[in-house]
């Protein structure tokens, strides 16, 4: 039975949202963090309109949206994560920004809280490093949707205490998903994967070899797929898939995880994907994936 309590969750975009669900969910006073207001307030109205299509989809009972808003509490002060007994940083893949986050964590936060990051390529010792308390640091990588996938990719630091990577996995099965442990290597185990993959389909658009749609259609209807690389890419973000070919790329110098050139011009032209409408695909609606 996990002691952990009360979630601070660091960030409130694609990911940050996704795991503040998980958490409050599975019945966790759940803090969330961000610097300005508006995004807090954007997620809170997505993370309400997901709940609410889960009750009418039968997946929670009448009412249960309202009692897992309420133990969802938004703020633009980080101080008001004193409380917290485990916090998990969901920002860009930037380890200056995440060492100036973990630092602050630690002159607010009780010895006893855990931190962790859900870091898909930043080395988790490197980041533990700029925390203050790098035996008490874990890797939690979720997995995007975090609100439906179930897998979670738990890391080790070098200094990680035994205890602390005990409480963690506890925590994670409380919040019913499913951890797996990896070792503290650049992807991990999914991203090891999907990085290359995607830049080599990003490329095969690139080149003309397929539409968007076409190749989606493809590798859902004969790898059984339930999302093409391409729907997946929108959710994930241009700028996101940029940072981490950035991160994957410059501690492998893998070719194949370099950014292709096709990124970064739908960053220059506004596509990003699912944020802004418009990616490989087209959106009317900018509802969290699964409303």
């Amino acid at each position: 039975m996990s002691d952990i309590r009360t979630i601070g969750i660091v960030g409130c975009g694609t990911m940050g949202t996704g795991i503040a669900i998980v958490c409050a969910r599975a019945g966790f006073i759940t803090r969330v963090f961000d610097v300005r207001p508006e995004p807090l307030e954007g997620a809170r109205k997505q993370i309400a309109a997901f709940l609410r299509k889960s009750v009418e989809r039968g997946k929670l009972a009448a009412g249960q949206d309202e009692a897992i808003l309420a133990r969802l509490h938004t703020s633009t002060r980080i101080e008001d994560f004193a409380d917290c007994d485990l916090v998990i940083e969901a920002v860009f893949e930037d380890l200056k920004v995440k060492h100036a986050i973990f630092s602050q964590l630690n002159a607010i936060c009780p010895e006893h809280t855990i931190f962790a990051s859900n870091t898909s390529t930043i080395s988790i010792t490197e980041i533990a490093g700029g925390s203050g308390r790098d035996d008490r640091f874990v890797g939690m990588h979720f997995c995007l949707p975090a609100q439906l996938m179930k897998l979670v990719e738990m890391s080790p630091g070098i200094n990680t205490s035994e205890e602390t990577f005990e409480r963690a996995w506890k925590a994670t099965i409380a919040l019913g998903q499913h951890p797996v442990r990896t070792r503290d290597t650049p992807g991990f185990i999914l991203n090891y994967f999907l990085v290359p993959w995607h830049n080599d389909v990003i490329n095969l658009v690139d080149q003309g070899v397929a539409t968007p749609a076409d190749i989606d259609l493809a590798v859902k209807t004969a790898l059984g797929y339930p999302l093409g690389p391409l729907e997946l890419l929108d959710m994930v973000g241009m700028d996101t898939q940029k940072l981490l070919c950035e991160a994957l790329h410059g501690v492998t110098n893998e070719p194949r995880a370099a950014c292709p050139p096709l990124v970064r011009r739908m960053i220059g032209s506004g596509r990003l994907g699912r944020k802004t409408g418009r990616g490989f695909h087209t959106y009317d609606s900018k509802k969290i994936f699964g409303a």
